[in-house]
């Protein structure tokens, strides 16, 4: 489980009561928005998530259009006629007259079986829009923590290639005047300056990819990008327990959002059969009618107005081969489900493995890297000592140097992808919410001006 959140400066009224003692810890990350907050963003601006909540919103209206079918319907019609009549057997040649007649029909539904499935299937599909945001939600998760560790570590990328560059160019520096003083060799000065070299492209090269990392997550927030917490240096990547881990994974199958999904599609499919058997069944409306008549006609001048009540039976005969035609139609639908559905189990199944595989050996490299990291400094102390007493050459420390900042940068990366790892854990089981990101938030640091 990740660890609970801690509440900001500008957010504590909205967290539960008692977590005052966790505001001084908190102020650690006031002026940089943490993942939570981006994410916030993110669901307000996002046009993907944005179409994403208006599709649900026209699913869950299946639901009232389904419930119609079983609900009486009222019709009215009125109609204001005048007429102008000529005859050489009138007085006058001409005779005018109107009709003003009016009709009130109200059908109530008594027996009609396939509205009702209809119904049955309009609550399924009400249910399948949620689902269906619930998934967008978790993958709007996923994106937002993509994009924002993506921009950690770019910029940790670019910080550990600023800083070789900045070795590079001191010990360029250092070489030149040894040659100066006939204490170095050309190589030396050559090597010197190809490290330096190579250090400002790859310098470059760091940056662009923190721009385009950053323009990415500035899509999904809709805005010009703030400053980032940061994950803290002391902070460790464990935020799932080997127990919590393979009970995800063990969950993923069956707690899938998108096997949930699938469940409720198949169903729906179900129905849908069913409710083209039933339209072979006889239906039963009671029928109320109301209507007036209000003539000035010449041969029958006067008002009239009738009423009636009654049942009204039809019995489906035939139809053209229609219902067997979409009756075939919903049963191939239905077994298209059921491999979909087969699909998002073992795909399921297969992105849980993966993504516990993603914490295991992310939480192992991450571990060696931070060895290799003290070994690496202990190493570039250890060459520059000898580089001074003699034993060492300027190449060797330039690759003792090369070498550490490409552990410190494989460490960022390390625990970047092993936080990641974990979130796509709890997605792939369906337990992926924004209280993770509020956990993650824990972790994170105001980033240093």
């Amino acid at each position: 489980m990740f660890i609970p959140a801690l509440p900001t400066a500008s957010r504590s009224r909205r967290l539960p009561r008692g977590c005052a003692a966790l505001l001084a810890l908190a102020s650690a990350a006031a002026g940089a928005d943490t993942l939570s907050e981006i994410y916030l963003q993110a669901r307000a601006n996002d046009p993907i998530f944005g179409a994403a909540t208006a599709t649900a919103a026209a699913g869950r209206e299946k639901e009232f259009q389904a419930r119609a079918g079983l609900l009486p319907t009222v019709t009215a019609s009125a109609t204001i006629q005048r007429d102008l009549e000529h005859s050489n057997y009138i007085d006058g040649k001409r005779r005018i007259y109107s009709n003003r007649p009016w009709n009130v029909t109200l059908n109530q539904p008594l027996f009609r079986l396939a509205n009702m499935r209809g119904y049955e299937q309009g609550v399924l599909q009400s249910q399948l829009a949620d689902q269906q945001l619930r998934l967008a939600e978790q993958d709007l998760l996923l994106r937002v923590a993509k994009a924002y560790f993506d921009v950690l570590q770019a910029q940790d990328a670019l910080a550990a290639m600023t800083a070789q560059r900045d070795a590079f160019a001191q010990q360029l520096a250092q070489s030149k005047r040894s040659f100066d003083v006939g204490l170095s060799s050309i190589t030396d000065l050559n090597e010197a300056q190809a490290r330096n070299d190579l250090g400002v492209a790859q310098e470059i090269g760091a940056r662009n990819d923190l721009e385009v990392k950053r323009r990415t997550l500035e899509k999904l927030i809709g805005r010009e990008l703030p400053p980032l917490a940061t994950v803290a240096p002391e902070a460790g990547v464990n935020v799932l327990t080997a127990e919590q881990a393979e009970r995800l994974v063990e969950r993923a199958p069956s707690d899938s959002l998108q096997v949930a999904a699938g469940e409720t599609a198949e169903q729906v499919a179900k129905l849908e059969i069913d409710r083209q058997h039933a339209s072979r069944a006889p239906t039963i409306d009671l029928v109320l009618n109301a209507n007036e008549r209000n003539s000035t006609a010449y041969v029958s001048p006067g008002n009239s107005r009738n009423y009636t009540a009654g049942l009204e039976i039809q019995i489906p005969v035939f139809q053209g081969g229609a219902v067997d035609s979409r009756t075939r139609e919903a049963v191939a639908n239905l077994e298209r489900t059921r491999q979909e559905l087969l699909n998002a189990r073992a795909q399921a199944r297969l992105d849980a493995r993966q993504a516990y595989l993603g914490v295991q050996s992310g939480s192992a490299l991450y571990t060696s890297l931070r060895q290799a990291l003290v070994s690496g400094e202990t190493q570039v102390k250890s060459t520059t000592r000898g580089l001074e007493v003699g034993t060492r050459t300027r190449v060797d420390v330039l690759n003792a140097e090369q070498q550490l900042f490409a552990t410190r940068k494989d460490l960022a990366a390390a625990r970047y992808q092993t936080l990641m790892a974990g979130l796509q854990l709890k997605a792939a089981a369906g337990a992926l919410s924004e209280e993770d990101f509020r956990g993650l938030d824990a972790l994170m640091v105001n980033p240093k001006p």
